[in-house]
């Protein structure tokens, strides 16, 4: 499968299940953002943020906003005073004369003036300055990023830096964005858009546009994420993500599937190292992705981890010393003695206390001696897989459980043919396209 047809996959799962609060939004979040940024953005709307200033047609915007304020559009606005001894605007005679007799009639000096001034609150206005604070506090939240050299920002901001500046000083001291008063939580509304949108002036049709593009993105419609997806969060060296997430959408499906109505899916605190877990009657099963489930007392430590080093093989020391050596060169990094973490673990406890594993590994490639060394990772997983420190797998079940435990998603090998599920040994392989086909298959084999 190419990214496009990842795209389109993802753009639907996060669109049903994160957007509708039954997935944790931050850990996708997470998984999409691109690399170099902190914590502030990993949550949905500030990623959606940062991608539409981005953009080519914000950038565009942007350049063309100090010509164009010059021709913003002000209304006039009429006030109503009433004042005694002089006069303040033009005499509204009739409302003079029903004052005085309502108060004194032979009170020659009240009158009720109208006043007119300009006003900068039109309904177009609104939408501009929405806009430009939406542009004007992304900018700041990630200034830094601008200039620094990330691949994932676009050059004409990366070339423009001054334009930042632009924005800023407008924003911050323009006579006339400042006179526009600030939108209210709700604003612009509906009506005050459209009004944008009909209107002669490039700035408010423009703006107006981009505007509601944006709130199509916060609103999840499917093109936008889409849009997100292709533009913004994946590279092309950051597949591999995009594939598991792919397949970790595609593990809910077939869970769903299994349970039909009476099987309930619950989002998982952001803390949790869980990603999602559903339940019925029956059973519950935990869905991990990217860890090793050490909420649920999983590890996968190699058994020569245990001995005293006079106790080790040959091989086995080599091992070791391995992990000491680089342990000791990059003392500020954490390389956890075990075999590495699987991209997803499905884990199932019945109503009888029976526990069962699907441990998965993904390799976005179809090279011989990539998917060799999947095979490699993914039997490791389950040879060393513990449950509260005793191996799950022991001699009474194979260190490799039912050849159903381990599952290998590799990336579609074109004019290759792969044996049948019921043909392979071990564990199983799929390539990506036959994921959302066959997975429910291999789930049944290990769920029973």
């Amino acid at each position: 499968m190419d990214s496009s047809e990842l795209v389109a996959g993802l753009s639907q799962d996060i669109l049903a299940y994160v957007m509708h609060g039954s997935f944790p939004e931050r850990h996708v979040t997470r998984e999409l953002k691109p690399d170099g940024l902190d914590e502030r953005f990993d949550d949905y709307e500030a990623l959606v943020r940062l991608h539409f200033v981005l953009k080519p047609g914000v950038v565009e915007f942007v350049e063309a906003l100090p010509e164009r304020l010059r021709n913003v559009k002000t209304g006039t606005e009429t006030t109503t005073t009433v004042s005694r001894g002089r006069v303040d605007g033009r005499v509204d005679w009739p409302s003079t004369v029903k004052k005085r007799y309502s108060t004194n009639p032979r009170d020659s000096s009240l009158f009720v003036c109208d006043s007119r001034s300009e006003s900068y609150d039109t309904a177009e206005n609104v939408v501009l300055k929405r806009l430009l604070s939406i542009v004007y506090e992304t900018l700041e939240q990630c200034a830094g990023y601008l200039r620094a050299d990330y691949e994932w920002v676009t050059d004409r901001w990366r070339e423009n830096l001054e334009l930042v500046d632009v924005m800023r000083r407008t924003f911050e001291r323009n006579v006339h964005v400042r006179r526009i008063r600030d939108p209210a939580s709700y604003e612009p509304t509906e009506r005050m858009l459209q009004r944008a949108e009909n209107a002669r002036t490039p700035l408010y049709t423009e703006a107006a546009r981009l505007l509601r593009s944006y709130r199509e993105s916060q609103a999840a419609d499917p093109d936008a994420i889409a849009e997100l997806l292709e533009e913004t969060a994946i590279t092309p060296d950051d597949e591999e993500t995009l594939l598991e997430l792919y397949v970790l959408f595609r593990f809910v499906d077939a869970i769903e599937s299994l349970r039909e109505e009476s099987f309930t899916l619950s989002t998982i605190a952001s803390d949790s190292q869980a990603v999602a877990r559903m339940a019925d009657d029956d059973a519950e099963i935990t869905l991990y992705h990217d860890n090793s489930a050490g909420d649920r007392d999983l590890s996968f430590v190699p058994e020569h981890f245990e001995k005293g080093r006079s106790d080790l093989a040959r091989s086995e020391m080599v091992q070791r010393e391995t992990l000491d050596v680089l342990s000791a060169y990059f003392p500020d990094d954490d390389f956890r003695r075990s075999t590495g973490r699987p991209d997803v673990i499905v884990l199932e406890i019945d109503s009888g206390g029976r526990r069962e594993y699907l441990v998965t590994e993904i390799k976005n490639s179809t090279n011989p001696g990539t998917i060799r060394s999947g095979i490699k990772e993914t039997l490791e997983y389950l040879a060393f897989l513990r449950h509260d420190g005793e191996f799950v797998f022991g001699e009474d079940r194979s260190y490799f459980g039912s050849g159903w435990n381990g599952l290998l998603v590799v990336q579609d090998i074109e004019g290759t043919e792969t044996a049948s599920l019921s043909e392979q040994r071990s564990i199983r392989i799929l390539q990506a396209s036959e994921v959302e086909s066959k997975l429910r298959a291999v789930l049944e084999s290990v769920v029973g």
